[in-house]
């Protein structure tokens, strides 16, 4: 990190850390409908990341060298949590997990289908709950 890193903002961090891949960034509350009607034709995947985490940091660039499906078989959502933690409470109520940081939850046909957190966290697991 350089001297002028600690001026960014927390969204300019989280921008940075989300370029690997194309994530669709989940900024609002209405988008968790959306993912339920999506998750009828395409299984949706959201990664909750907090920006100021060391192990939530690592987590996600190891899942983003590994990560290897198409959009038409997986659609990746990313949540800063630092800047919407109440996205975050809401999909611990909807689709009932208890919250988590990093997590990742797969979301088929409207239910998650499959949850997990921290070092757990591995794209090659996706593959065999897809």
């Amino acid at each position: 990190m350089g001297l002028f890193d600690m001026f960014k903002s927390q969204r300019d961090i989280a921008k940075e850390e989300i370029k690997e891949m194309n994530w669709i960034p989940l900024e609002r509350m209405e988008q968790l409908d959306e993912i339920v009607e999506i998750s009828n034709a395409v299984p949706v995947l959201i990664f909750k990341h907090s920006t100021t985490c060391g192990i939530s940091r690592m987590v996600l660039r190891s899942f983003e060298k590994a990560y290897d499906y198409d959009k038409k078989e997986l659609e990746p959502y990313f949540l800063d949590l630092k800047a919407h933690r109440d996205i975050s409470n809401a999909i611990a109520t909807k689709f009932n997990v208890q919250h988590e940081s990093p997590q990742l939850l797969l979301i088929k046909n409207g239910v998650v289908t499959y949850h997990t957190s921290h070092g757990a966290i591995e794209a090659e697991n996706l593959l065999e709950k897809l």
